[in-house]
């Protein structure tokens, strides 16, 4: 059967950790999880979070298993990071808090447009994102599905980009 409309909770390509120490967590999903190694990037970029205007500041790790990319996300503090720092653990451990699954819309930039259009009431916009080359936005649903679904639409170049820089491991 095939569905006309972009589900909401379709066509999922990520799940997404928050750490408070990403070298920390590097280790562990290399030794305890066999992922050898991610791409990691540093970056500054504008951002609303919860009506709130800043500057977003994260360190990321990028890594592709079978057909699910592994994210890493360690606020680097100040700005806007709140929507990150405030899971994290408050008693000195190092623990990987489950943060998001990221559903991707493909298309051209009206499908993007479509897909946020059709986005219900239930799906509250609690974070947005202004990065070249990409479209994303995260709806809070943690009252739902007890987490933040991050959608997102990447433009030909930056697919390529990201295509040829994140590494990607076969299990099978």
């Amino acid at each position: 059967m095939t569905i006309a409309a972009t589900l909401p909770l379709g066509n999922v390509m990520q799940i997404a950790w928050v750490t408070p120490d990403l070298d920390h967590s590097l280790d562990q999903f290399r030794d305890l999880y066999k992922v050898p190694e991610f791409l990691v990037m540093e970056q500054k970029f504008p951002a609303e979070v919860f009506g709130e205007k800043g500057e977003m500041h994260l360190r990321l790790a990028l890594a592709n298993v079978d057909n699910m990319q592994f994210e890493l996300i360690e606020p680097l503090g100040g700005g806007v990071d709140r929507i990150y720092r405030d899971v994290l653990p408050t008693d000195g451990s190092h623990a990987n808090v489950f943060h998001h699954i990221c559903v991707k819309v493909d298309g051209e930039l009206a499908d993007w447009e479509a897909h946020v259009a059709e986005l219900g009431p239930h799906q509250p916009i609690a974070y947005v994102g202004d990065v070249p080359g990409l479209r994303f936005i995260y709806t809070d649903e943690r009252a739902i599905v007890g987490h933040y679904v991050e959608h997102v639409w990447f433009g030909a170049e930056l697919t390529a980009q990201l295509a040829a820089a994140v590494p990607t491991y076969r299990t099978r």
